[in-house]
């Protein structure tokens, strides 16, 4: 039996027949509707001609559009058809018509792959094909290539799926991130989101939903099914999922449309749509999970949706987003919002098992924002919450698209009740093996383990059974370790310094003070015959001198004649009395500090142990406290290394200086 590899060896070669008319980067429009289109062909043939037989039997009836399609369907024994009377093998027989041929084959199918092959905008194609005079070759070659159930098996269909996926998006130089995930990320992701509900599959007749609200190609969504397969699980896990890209969404459809994978069973669980302004699974029934994963793609920018967005968190706790609103150039706590929104309670005397979500983000997500910003008010709300349940830090040169180090976030609402209150951080960033072949950014990879059939991969240790280890040991060690929920809170208080102002009137400053303000030239006049010029160190004591002054004089001056008098004629200096406002002093705007204090530790006795000693003359408005959280990962498993001793680096130079007058005497001689 081929290979996932094989295969994708094979239909690369078809591939290479399109140079010319296409460019490489635009193999994927023809290659995976094809594909598809294929594998739907050899799915469809054993009971085809049944199909158009019915069809035949059946025209000019009243039963059409929907009520046909569900008809045909039952002869076909799937969840679609083709009543065209075509299959790859026709189409052959005459080159002539095949582009007519071709889309009357399209159009024979039922009404939800005839949606698919709109999104991938295949007609388009075979006209470039056909006047490229390439269409009957490559059809001829797709011919070839045997995807019958039989012989291509669903999980092996996905990898094939993959495999070429990866390929076509190297060729464009696109992100292949933003709807491919590596499998070893996906596996991982799944068996944390599986730990411990064993007991949830092995009850006959248990049904299970699983949502991926970036679901690309569906990579996520069917080894979560796969999953299930391997644990020979009597229960059943259906599968929705949403997507904005076409052509990945249309190659997620027509793979789950081949399996049961959801409820209804009309395969309309992989849905078409903007998740964030277009939600296709809010309508009632369908808005609440089992479980959800996902893959957002890293700083996806919601500049174009914000509208929407800020609208749907200003409707607080009955919108989505009422949280929090990230930047506008990372949404991906957003995603992470939408998934909690549609958590089922946890209610086990109602049977509601509450939901789990397994989410990869990069490391933004942990710390970017300030308290009381959108981002730290988000991560607030899951720990308070108590959502949030572990962190898997992941190595560097994981993905496609991207080497920077990621993380895979588990949210729940039903913890385990050791797990309550406590957040559990996982350190597998120095877990991993090189790939032989660098993909993209990917130099690294998770060892799977043994192989399991149809893949052709070699043998590897199994470090996800590892990370999944340290994972459910739920102990302390150097790659492990466990909080409280408020190990992660910080109160931000404000630290204050007074304004300390000192007063003279020069020529200079008076001229530019009447500039601004000359109808107080004879107020001006008095204040400098009875002040004078010196240099005076107390701005309390000026301003009721001017107080007094002004009062015998019979003059009131407004706000702003006050507030342009101090900036014209005084200076902040440190040697400077502290100018009083109130029962306390005015604040210096330019001196004014932040300190950020652990939610545990007692603030006043912080203040005094760190801030007095350094500034006696600070205060706390504590009228500006805020709340924030945030999780720094490094300061967590922080290893220090020593600097290599000096005499090993004399040493070191000394060997460079050797070997540099020895090749310029090579040079010279």
């Amino acid at each position: 039996m081929a290979t996932h590899t094989d295969l994708a060896n094979l239909i690369w070669e078809i591939a290479n027949l399109l140079r010319g008319p296409y460019r490489p980067p635009q193999y994927e429009r023809v290659m995976l509707p094809l594909v598809v289109l294929r594998r739907f062909d050899c799915v469809l043939s054993d009971t085809k001609d049944a199909v158009v037989a019915e069809a035949k039997r059946r025209e000019g009836s009243k039963i059409q559009g929907g009520a046909l399609d569900s008809k045909l369907n039952q002869v076909a024994g799937h969840r679609f058809h083709n009543r065209a009377p075509y299959d790859f093998k026709k189409l052959l027989g005459d080159p002539n018509d095949l582009r007519q041929h071709l889309q009357s084959y399209i159009d024979g199918f039922s009404a939800n792959v005839r949606k698919i092959f709109d999104y991938f905008e295949f007609t388009n194609e075979i006209e470039r094909m056909d006047e490229a005079g390439i269409l009957f070759l490559i059809v001829k070659e797709f011919a070839n290539v045997d995807l019958h159930p039989n012989k291509v098996k669903n999980d092996q269909m996905g990898l094939l799926f993959e495999n070429l996926i990866r390929r076509f998006n190297e060729l464009a130089n696109e992100t292949a991130g933003d709807h491919f995930t590596p499998r070893e990320v996906i596996t991982l992701m799944v068996d944390l989101l599986f730990y411990d509900d064993d007991d949830l599959f092995v009850k006959e007749g248990a049904v299970r939903t699983i949502l991926d609200p970036a679901c690309g190609t569906g990579g996520m969504l069917a080894e979560a099914q796969a999953y299930m397969r391997r644990h020979n699980s009597p229960a059943k896990l259906y599968v929705y999922g949403q997507d904005y890209n076409k052509r990945a969404f249309a190659t997620a459809a027509s793979d789950m449309l081949m399996k049961q994978v959801d409820h209804n069973g009309h395969g309309e669980n992989i849905q078409f749509g903007d998740t964030f302004t277009d939600d296709k699974f809010a309508d009632e029934g369908k808005n609440r999970f089992d479980y959800f994963i996902a893959n957002p793609p890293f700083g996806v920018d919601w500049k174009k949706q914000q509208k929407e967005i800020v609208a749907e968190h200003e409707r607080g706790k009955s919108g989505r987003f009422h949280a929090g609103l990230p930047r506008v150039n990372d949404g991906s706590l957003l995603f992470l919002q939408h998934m909690i929104s549609k958590f089922e309670d946890y209610a086990p005397s109602k049977q509601k098992y509450g939901s789990r979500a397994a989410i990869v983000f990069s490391g933004s997500p942990l710390f970017t924002g300030g308290a009381g910003g959108g981002e730290s008010n988000i991560r607030k709300w899951i720990v308070k919450e108590d959502m949030l349940e572990a962190i898997i830090a992941l190595p560097e040169q994981m993905f496609y698209n991207t080497g920077i180090g990621t993380y895979i976030w588990i949210v729940t609402n039903r913890k385990a009740k050791p797990r309550k209150g406590k957040i559990h951080l996982v350190d597998a960033r120095d877990t991993w093996i090189p790939m032989r072949r660098s993909q993209g950014d990917k130099r690294r990879k998770i060892g799977e383990g043994p192989t399991l059939e149809g893949d052709d991969r070699p043998e590897e240790p199994d470090q996800i059974a590892d990370i999944v280890r340290r994972y459910g040991q739920f102990a302390q060690s150097e790659y492990s370790k466990i909080f409280d929920n408020d190990d992660f809170g910080y109160t931000r208080v404000t630290v204050e310094r007074p304004l300390r102002l000192r007063y003279q009137m020069t020529v200079e400053d008076k001229a530019r003070f009447l500039d601004a303000a000359p109808h107080l030239l004879d107020d001006i006049q008095a204040i400098d015959k009875d002040l004078g010029r010196d240099l005076l160190m107390d701005w309390n004591a000026v301003s009721k001198s001017i107080e007094r002054i002004l009062k015998k004089r019979g003059s009131k001056w407004r706000a702003a004649d006050e507030k342009l008098f101090r900036s014209v004629f005084t200076t902040k200096d440190p040697a400077a009395e502290k100018v009083r406002k109130g029962k306390g002093f005015e604040p210096d705007p330019d001196l004014r500090d932040f300190e950020n204090i652990p939610l545990k530790v007692d603030i006043d006795a912080f203040f005094a142990r760190e801030v007095l000693p350094h500034v006696p003359d600070a205060w706390m408005d504590r009228t500006k406290d805020k709340i924030g959280y945030e999780i720094n990962f490094n300061r967590h498993f922080y290893k220090f290394t020593p600097p290599r001793p000096l005499a090993v680096i004399d040493a070191e130079l000394k060997q460079a200086e050797e070997e540099i007058l020895r090749l310029l005497r090579e040079v010279t001689e």
